[in-house]
């Protein structure tokens, strides 16, 4: 059954608001976690806009007294700075289950794309490289349909990570079926090259059970923005548990 990872990035953008503690993130994961998520993300960026250098080590404690998945997201060439020691020192110093290397810039208010494999992989290379050597499993954030898939290969990545942006605008739109088929057919592509499939981004419990009937195989959703959005009416325990009630929903 597909994995929920919980990311927990919009508890960060909260409390930096207020330059407090509160909310806190730490109880906030725990909270997922018990709730039944089965693994925590976050993507800490070099502006520490939410998540903060001292998140991601805290948070690294909090999976491995759950024994549960921790994936760390972000931009491996992104230099380090103040605060931020750059992404591949992060995984270094905290040794996630998963890095999930995304291609977006400081300027960005989300990650909106995934690479151009033709261009990016040889540059890749040698950074999956460096996070296989300290255990990281490591996925690659991708278009739907980017004709490049197969070459995520190539430079050793595990997985990919589809960009659902897309599809949950379709969705909503009431015409999903073609970024449906688009997020299928790279789901195919990559598991015809003996890579595993992630998927995330918009991903609601409006539109998940559908996204997941239609791209079978998906081993892990990463679901921060609308699941945070949701709980604030109905709960951070009742809607984790609502989303675990749809990838049930979606099983064969």
């Amino acid at each position: 059954m597909t994995a929920l990872s919980v990311n927990v990035n919009k508890i960060a953008v909260l409390r930096n608001s207020r330059g407090s503690g509160e909310p806190d993130v730490v109880r906030a994961a725990r909270t997922c976690l018990d709730a039944g998520a089965q693994g925590i993300t976050v993507h800490p960026r070099p502006d520490a806009r939410h998540i903060r250098e001292a998140d991601v080590h805290a948070l690294a404690r909090v999976c491995a007294d759950y024994r549960v998945e921790y994936n760390l997201e972000g931009n491996p060439f992104a230099p380090p700075r103040p605060g931020y020691p750059g992404f591949i020192a992060l995984c270094e110093a905290v040794r996630p289950a998963q890095a999930t290397l995304v291609p977006d810039s400081d300027g960005q208010l989300t990650s909106d794309h995934g690479f151009d494999f033709d261009r990016d992989i040889d540059a890749l290379a040698p950074l999956v490289a460096q996070l296989k050597a300290i255990g990281c499993r490591v996925s690659l954030f991708a278009d739907a349909g980017h004709p490049g898939t197969a070459r995520a290969r190539d430079c050793g990545a595990d997985r990919i990570e589809l960009y659902t942006g897309p599809f949950a605008e379709a969705h909503a739109a009431g015409n999903a079926s073609a970024a449906l088929d688009a997020c299928a057919q790279s789901a195919r592509i990559a598991r015809s090259v003996g890579m595993g499939v992630n998927a995330g981004h918009d991903l609601s419990q409006a539109n998940l059970t559908d996204f997941l009937r239609g791209v079978p195989g998906v081993q892990e959703v990463s679901i921060g923005h609308a699941l945070i959005s949701e709980a604030l009416y109905a709960g951070l325990d009742r809607t984790v548990r609502a989303y675990l009630d749809c990838i049930k929903n979606a099983a064969p």
